[in-house]
């Protein structure tokens, strides 16, 4: 019989990433991710709204023992992820060069990533002091103002590159203590799936990132109309999915952030104000006690 040296390569299966299990999406439908050069990458799953609900039930489920944790073991977790993703540098530069990327746009990618979570674990347990406040009264009162994660956050994320944006997207959500359902690129999903692979084997509960791959004109209506889903993100500039996003969010009055033109790459793809776009400010009166007799004052 003829032999040939010639073998046909296995492709991974990229699974989504739901409630910290890697299931496969309900429907089994997937997708054959290429590059520019029409190289065959891998076979990704092509989620369906019912992958959405479930995700957003996960998310939902993780938000009370997220959200109440201290805010610097929030800021542990995303140190550690920063830690996972050094490790696995040499795998995420390998999946964004077979994604277009040369070697120094990869590394510099990749380096970015790592310093965004570490940017954002060092503000888990800082941005409250810096945007809370203590308001003067006429009353024997004491008035704060606090700000306090507005709860599951549904993010497309931008769909032009691979890791960076989804990173970007991600870190500000959840050092705020908000859980979140996060639409990959379809494009570009490899980086997206393995860094769920990192999450997983860090110390974030399962839940709190949960990452979908699909078609965003088939899911972005899902991701605004759900009765369970507190904010909505949107990293595109297509106006007519904006208007989309806009309309359906108001049915429950989701907040709704747009992310059009921010440049993830620059300086200015981080910072505290992008926490604060995902909390509610919540404002508590307290009566000052009586010590001793005493009016305590401030």
């Amino acid at each position: 019989m003829a032999t040939t040296d010639k073998r046909v390569e296995v492709l991974k299966t990229y699974k989504i990433y739901v409630g910290g299990q890697f299931p496969r999406t309900e429907s089994g439908r997937y997708y054959l991710a290429t590059n520019s050069k029409g190289e065959k990458l891998a076979n990704v799953c092509l989620c369906s709204r019912k992958d959405f609900r479930d995700a957003a039930g996960s998310a939902r489920n993780a938000f009370g023992g997220w959200s109440g944790r201290a805010a610097f073991n929030r800021g542990q977790i995303l140190y550690r992820i920063a830690e996972m993703l050094e490790g696995r540098k040499a795998q995420f530069i390998d999946e964004l060069m077979k994604q277009d990327a040369s070697r120094a746009q990869a590394e510099k990618e990749v380096n970015l990533c790592i310093d965004r979570f570490i940017y954002y674990s060092g503000w888990c347990d800082k941005f409250q002091q810096l945007y809370s406040t203590v308001n003067p009264v006429a009353s024997s009162h004491f008035n704060f103002s606090v700000p306090e994660p507005t709860g599951v956050v549904a993010a497309i994320a931008p769909q032009g590159d691979s890791l960076l944006g989804l990173v970007s997207v991600i870190a500000p959500i959840i050092a705020g203590g908000n859980t979140c359902v996060v639409l990959a690129s379809n494009a570009k999903p490899l980086c997206a799936v393995t860094f769920a692979e990192v999450l997983n084997s860090s110390d974030l509960p399962g839940g709190v990132v949960n990452i979908l791959t699909g078609k965003v004109p088939e899911l972005v209506s899902f991701f605004a109309d759900h009765m369970d889903v507190n904010a909505t993100v949107y990293c595109e500039a297509d106006e007519a999915n904006q208007k989309l996003i806009r309309e359906k969010s108001a049915l429950n009055l989701k907040r709704v952030t747009i992310y059009d033109q921010v440049k993830w790459a620059d300086a200015s793809g981080q910072s505290p104000y992008f926490i604060m776009d995902f909390q509610e400010i919540k404002t508590t009166w307290h009566p000052i006690e009586n010590i001793g007799g005493a009016k305590a004052g401030y």
